[in-house]
């Protein structure tokens, strides 16, 4: 894949639109499968230890209540009050990245799980994992993409946290940052098949289509451990 250029002169907010703004199947599947992962988790840190199902995030039941050390750039003090589904259609909504972005960055994710498995996405991690993950794989896919800043503000976090993520979760990939065509098809696959576990069939969009852009409204993913709050969308 070949990395898109920055595009530093997206800093300020962009202009409504009256294009059309339906949320693409595929933001509903994932925030589908990670809402189930996160409530697995948040129970497992609140509660006694319990066997784990599934392939992924798996751990031993001895470290069911912990997150482990090597998502902890990523945790915040406390849980957003933004749910998850709606995170990722604001990020979709103000960031006009290709709905691809969000499979793409679901593997830099599962990749972070496979390969520090002591470490649980849960709810006080979720949401700096998807802004961060979401945003290097627009750099990978899309010709034109906004800069740190832009998706910073959008996010929630301070332009400095959001850099500091970014660098951290390269480093913890490895900068292994590439997702092959064959891998991508087979994360697709796997999602439509965790949507036929629950409703009817419905087929992800492989179509690489930008969002149009609206008013930006205010969330609460401002909880970090730093002294200092980030800078919060106006």
């Amino acid at each position: 894949m070949l990395a898109a250029a920055e595009c530093t002169g997206f800093q300020s907010r962009p202009e409504p639109s009256q294009a059309d703004q339906t949320t693409p199947r595929v933001l509903t599947i994932l925030s589908s499968v990670l809402e189930k992962l996160v409530a697995r988790n948040d129970r497992l840190m609140e509660g006694p230890s319990q066997p784990l199902e599934g392939p992924i995030n798996g751990t031993s039941s001895g470290s069911a209540a912990r997150t482990g050390k090597s998502l902890n750039a990523f945790h915040g003090v406390r849980a957003p009050s933004i749910s998850i589904a709606k995170y990722l259609e604001r990020l979709y909504k103000y960031s006009s990245c290709s709905p691809s972005c969000f499979v793409v960055g679901y593997v830099y994710i599962d990749r972070l799980l496979h390969k520090y498995p002591d470490s649980l996405v849960a709810s006080i991690n979720i949401h700096r994992l998807l802004v961060t993950s979401v945003m290097v794989a627009s750099k990978m896919l899309d010709d034109v993409h906004y800069n740190n800043a832009f998706y910073a503000r959008v996010g929630g976090v301070s332009n400095a946290e959001l850099n500091r993520l970014e660098i951290e979760l390269l480093f913890l990939l490895d900068f292994g940052v590439v997702v092959s065509s064959r891998v991508f098809e087979i994360y697709c696959l796997h999602l439509e098949k965790e949507t036929l576990m629950n409703v009817s069939c419905q087929k992800i969009e492989k179509v690489l289509a930008l969002s149009a852009v609206d008013d930006v409204t205010e969330i609460s993913v401002e909880d970090t451990h730093s002294s200092s709050p980030p800078q919060i969308v106006d």
